[in-house]
C-alpha cells in the first residue's frame, strides 16, 4: 500500500474514532433519589416516601433546575379545589460553592380528594454559580401551602445528591486554565451544552489523528528521498 493510501486510511479510521467518543462521552452523573420527608402538618406528623429527580439545563449565565416528585408527600382530610396548593422547596448546593436555591412551582392543576397523597408539580429555579467547579444538587426542605395553612416536610434520611455537575461561572471566575481545566470538565446537561462538550471531545481526536496522518505522510517522503 502507498504511503498516500496510508495516509488517507488512517485519516478515515481516526475520524471514525472521534465518532465514537462522540457517542460515548460522558455526561454528568444524575440519579434518582428517594427522599424520606417528615412532614408537619395542620392535622399532626406525618411521614412519607418520595423518589426525587434533579435536572440542570444551561441558560444564559446560569442552569434552570427542575425538581420532580415521583411519589406525593402528604395528604389533606379534606378536598383541595383546584389551584389550592402552593409548592415550593429549597436545593442544597454543595462541593465548589455552598448555596441553597429556591425552587417553585404551579398550583395543583386538579382537584385532590382527601385522604389522598397530594402530587408535587415540577418545582424549577435558577441556579447562577459564583465559583467554577463540581457542584452536587440535594432536595432540602419543602413546603406546601393550601388553604391558609403550611405543611413543612424535611428531609430525614441524609438523602443523597440527586445530580452531580461541572459549572462554570459568568467570568470563569474559581476555574482552573489550560489543559488541566479541559480534561477534568464533564459536559453540562441540557442539549446545547451537551452538544459543546462532545463536539470538543470530538475534535481532540480529529485534530490528533490530522496530526498522525502529517507525520507519517513526512516519515514517508524522507524515507523515498
Amino acid at each position: 500500500m502507498s504511503d498516500r493510501k496510508r495516509s488517507t486510511a488512517l485519516a478515515l479510521a481516526c475520524a471514525l474514532a472521534g465518532t465514537a467518543v462522540l457517542l460515548t462521552a460522558p455526561a454528568a452523573h444524575a440519579a434518582v433519589v428517594d427522599v424520606a420527608y417528615d412532614c408537619k402538618t395542620p392535622i399532626g406528623d406525618k411521614s412519607a416516601v418520595s423518589p426525587i429527580d434533579i435536572k440542570a439545563v444551561k441558560e444564559g449565565d446560569g442552569y434552570k433546575l427542575t425538581m420532580s416528585f415521583q411519589k406525593g408527600v402528604s395528604s389533606s382530610p379534606i378536598e383541595l379545589g383546584k389551584g389550592a396548593m402552593n409548592p415550593s422547596a429549597v436545593i442544597l448546593v454543595d462541593g465548589a460553592e455552598k448555596v441553597s436555591v429556591p425552587v417553585s412551582g404551579p398550583p395543583n392543576p386538579e382537584a385532590v380528594p382527601p385522604d389522598t397523597p397530594i402530587r408535587i408539580t415540577d418545582l424549577s429555579g435558577t441556579y447562577t454559580p459564583k465559583k467554577s467547579g463540581k457542584v452536587t444538587f440535594t432536595a432540602g426542605v419543602l413546603t406546601i401551602m393550601a388553604m391558609s395553612t403550611t405543611t413543612t416536610c424535611t428531609p430525614g434520611n441524609s438523602p443523597k445528591p440527586s445530580l452531580e455537575l461541572d459549572v462554570t461561572a459568568p467570568g470563569g471566575a474559581g476555574a482552573q486554565s489550560g489543559a488541566e481545566s479541559a480534561g477534568d470538565t464533564l459536559p453540562q446537561t441540557g442539549p446545547t451544552d451537551s452538544a459543546l462538550a462532545l463536539g470538543t471531545l470530538g475534535g481532540t481526536v480529529l485534530l490528533s489523528g490530522a496530526a498522525g496522518v502529517l507525520w507519517l505522510t513526512r516519515r514517508g517522503q524522507r524515507a523515498r528521498s
